[in-house]
């Protein structure tokens, strides 16, 4: 479903990836750890073309996303899903004009259709009936899963995750962890999470893969990452502070 080439980035002159390479299959939950600031949000949103390479490709579903123009670029997006780190909610918004934001602006379905999904989507991650709140009105956790109904709102082919337990307590960062694999499962789509949560990783993941001085280093399942005598593998899933990674 996405293959990554020869990936190269840098800001203002500081090198970010270089020479990463990454094939994520069709269907499958991909789940990419480092360290915090090594890049994978930056890898995430080549993926949907937020961001353009240097260098290299990036190709998904047989499209080299590096290559699209504008028009193309919003094309291939309809087929991705997004849960924003921060949620990224609409603080005017009702919860359905959140949900239903891509929807209500893009699809040219009719109100009662948007409404429809939009209810069942916000059912699917069990925060049925709150359409008309404002996200103010929410924890954390809710909003986290007003989020995820709004990734799976447009029936996605790929729904990719930034750090999507961040800023959560231990129960309802697995309660989200759980909803993740869950809705993998059931929507059949192809999952791409970034985190450095190594529990989070463990369950919600199909393949591993790490990124570690600006490439992927290892990629496996979680019982072959677990079992890694790769010493910077072994030292970030310890979390170790002493090790090859601190030491560089």
């Amino acid at each position: 479903m996405i293959e990554i080439k020869g990936l190269h980035k840098s800001f203002n002159g500081v090198k970010v990836l270089e020479g990463l390479d990454l094939n994520i299959k069709t269907g499958e939950s991909m789940v990419i750890i480092g360290r915090s600031g090594c890049g994978k949000s930056v890898l995430l949103k080549h993926m949907i073309g937020l961001i353009r390479p240097d260098s290299g490709s990036v190709t998904v579903d047989g499209r080299d996303v590096t290559r699209l123009r504008s028009k193309e670029l919003d094309e291939l997006r309809n087929d991705f899903g997004m849960l924003f780190q921060g949620a990224a909610l609409f603080d005017s918004l009702s919860i359905f004009e959140n949900v239903g934001f891509k929807l209500i602006e893009y699809s040219g379905l009719g109100f009662e259709e948007i409404k429809k999904r939009v209810s069942e989507s916000l059912e699917v991650v069990g925060l049925k009936g709150i359409e008309e709140l404002k996200p103010a009105e929410l924890s954390g956790g809710m909003k986290k899963r007003v989020g995820l109904a709004r990734a799976i709102c447009t029936n996605p082919k790929i729904i990719l995750f930034d750090e999507p337990t961040t800023g959560l307590d231990p129960i309802m960062a697995d309660i989200i962890n759980d909803l993740i694999r869950e809705l993998h499962d059931s929507l059949e789509v192809t999952s791409v999470t970034v985190t450095h949560d190594m529990k989070s990783a463990y369950k919600i993941a199909d393949r591993i893969a790490m990124l570690y001085d600006k490439r992927i280093i290892e990629v496996g399942s979680p019982e072959e990452i677990k079992a890694s005598d790769n010493s910077i593998v072994r030292q970030f899933i310890s979390g170790d502070a002493k090790g090859p990674i601190t030491k560089k």
